[in-house]
Parts: structure tokens; C-alpha cells; sequence
């Protein structure tokens, strides 16, 4: 008897930490998908265009006019600033390069939130 209680108890452990493992992969991909999605709107060049004027980490021939995209959280702490800075950078630097996204429809908001989610985590 105490044999059987020790196999279930091993096969339920099992089970569990399959089912905690196949979880947690499922949505570190669902978060990579999202990254992958605001990487490809920002490296378009009919979108985003960042490396027109940006170095990024994994893109080819990125641009020197405006500062390179890393250690973006500790730049933005806030991500809901870097998000207005992405919509339209106009509101902190009138005279700034960088196309209003959002006021001129370049980009939708959920765009815009993609294109963020993706910067931030640089």
C-alpha cells in the first residue's frame, strides 16, 4: 500500500510540474510574439521606421540622428511616457525629427502600444 501512494504521489507531482512547465512556455511565447510583433511594425519601413533614425539591438544599418534605442526602462521608468514620446514627440520637443505617429495616423493605437511594449523591453 505505501508503494502505491508513493507512485501516485510521484505521478501526480509529475503531472503537475508537466502542466506548470507547458503553462509558463505558453505564455513566455505569447509575450515573444508580442515583442516580435512590435519589433516587425518598428523595423517596417510603411510603419514605424525607427531604424531610419535609430540604432536598435537586431537591426541592420540602423540610423545615428537620433539616440540609440537601449536600456530603455531605466531611461523611461514610466512606460506610459515612453509611450506619448512614441505617439507624438512633438509635446516634449516641438522641434523634434520624429513624426507625430499617432496625430497623423501612422500608426493605430494598438500599433503604438506594440511598437512600446517592444522598445521598453530594449
Amino acid at each position: 500500500m505505501r508503494q502505491f501512494f508513493r507512485k501516485l504521489s510521484v505521478t501526480i507531482t509529475a503531472i503537475a510540474m508537466v502542466s506548470v512547465v507547458g503553462f509558463s512556455a505558453s505564455v513566455v511565447a505569447g509575450g515573444s510574439s508580442n515583442l516580435e510583433k512590435g519589433k516587425k511594425l518598428a523595423f517596417s519601413k510603411k510603419k514605424g521606421n525607427c531604424l531610419a533614425c535609430h540604432l536598435i539591438a537586431g537591426g541592420d544599418m540602423g540610423g545615428n540622428i537620433a539616440p540609440p534605442l537601449i536600456a530603455m526602462k531605466a531611461r523611461f521608468p514610466d512606460i506610459e511616457v515612453l509611450k506619448a514620446q512614441i505617439a507624438d514627440a512633438r509635446i516634449k520637443n516641438p522641434a523634434t525629427f520624429m513624426p507625430p505617429f499617432k496625430p497623423h495616423g501612422i500608426l493605430t493605437d494598438d500599433e503604438i502600444d506594440q511598437i512600446t511594449k517592444f522598445v521598453y523591453s530594449l
